[in-house]
Formats: structure tokens, sequence, C-alpha cells
């Protein structure tokens, strides 16, 4: 394959890696522009993730673009309790309360995300797709209201979506998400001495 037909296959691949790199950077600083990154990046990965039939992928990349639209919002606007008038949104604890209704959600959204994949689409990877998306979108949620143990969500997340890519044949979003993984944990660390300082 040349130089040229490699660039033209995988052109999409390689946009939404530059801009996923921005976008961890961002997160793992904590900061409010992730959320205009994270509105891009995925609009470019609904035709990526529909070309290679990665269709839970698809959905979710329309999900990503409105859940950073919330994002956006509540770290802007968005308050705690105990939180000061002009502090921004502080980073906190997952709450108890939430584990066990954000793990309902989880299995449901797999088993209804499994069974559109399989009842609607040709794809060859429904147990995996489904179950990458339906943790994101715990994980996207648990971003927006800055917890910090969204990082061990996104660590999970990351080592499946790295190995499905790779079997995928999108190599460049592969590596991307094996960098995540480093990112997450090191993302983890940063923000719970932010949270401990804060």
């Amino acid at each position: 394959m040349t130089a040229e037909a490699f660039f033209s296959a995988h052109w999409l691949d390689m946009l939404s890696t530059v801009l996923g790199i921005i976008y961890i950077i961002l997160e793992y600083r904590a900061h409010i522009a992730l959320w205009l990154v994270g509105i891009v990046m995925p609009a470019i990965d609904i035709w990526l993730f529909w070309s290679v039939g990665l269709y839970a992928d698809f959905g979710m990349a329309i999900y990503y673009t409105l859940a950073a639209i919330y994002g956006f919002a509540v770290w802007r606007f968005g308050r705690k309790r105990n939180q000061k008038v002009d502090e921004s949104l502080p980073i906190t604890h997952f709450k108890r309360r939430l584990i066990m209704p954000a793990l309902w959600v989880f299995v449901a959204a797999w088993g209804a995300i499994y069974f559109i994949l399989v009842r609607f689409t040709n794809s060859n990877v429904p147990v995996t797709d489904s179950f990458i998306n339906a943790l994101s979108f715990i994980g996207l949620w648990a971003l927006a209201r800055k917890y910090l143990e969204q990082w061990l969500i996104w660590i999970v997340v990351d080592v499946v979506s790295s190995a499905l890519y790779a079997y995928k044949g999108i190599p460049f979003k592969a590596s991307l998400y094996a960098m995540y993984v480093i990112i997450a944990v090191l993302g983890y660390y940063k923000w719970k001495r932010m949270m401990s300082n804060g």
C-alpha cells in the first residue's frame, strides 16, 4: 500500500486520534475546553465507526456529542453542595448511593445495545461493542459530574476499546486508546491530588 493510499484509508482515524490526544490532555488537566473538543471529535467518529461496522460506537458518537454539550454546561454552570459561589465545579468522590443505580443503568444499557446490534445490524462484535458503549455512558456521566472515579471506568473502557479497534482495523484509534489507559491511571492520581489540595 502506498503512503497516499494509506493516508486516504486512514485520514479520519488519524484526525480523530489527534483530537483524542488533545481531549485527554484537557481532561487530565480538568480543563473545561475538553468539552469543546468533545463536540468535534465524536462528530468525526460518527462516520469513522459507521464505515468499519462499529454500530454501537456510531450511536455512542452521537451521544458523546450531546453529552459534551451537557458536560460543558454542568462544568460551567453546575453546582455541588458546599461549593463556593465563584468556585469551579469541584472534583469529588462518586457517591456510594449512586453505585447500584449506575450498575443497573449499565446492565440495562448493555443489554439494550446488544439486542439492537444483534437484531438490526450485521455487527460481528456485539458483546464487546455494546459493553464499551454501555460503560462509556456511565463514564461520561461521571466525568460530567467531575467524580474522581470516572478515571477507573475509563481504564476498563480504554483497555477493551484498544483491543476492539485493533481487531476492526483502525490502528490509530487503537493506539490512542492504549495511550488513554496510561493517561487514565495518571489522571486518577492527578485528580486525587487536586481534590486533596482543593
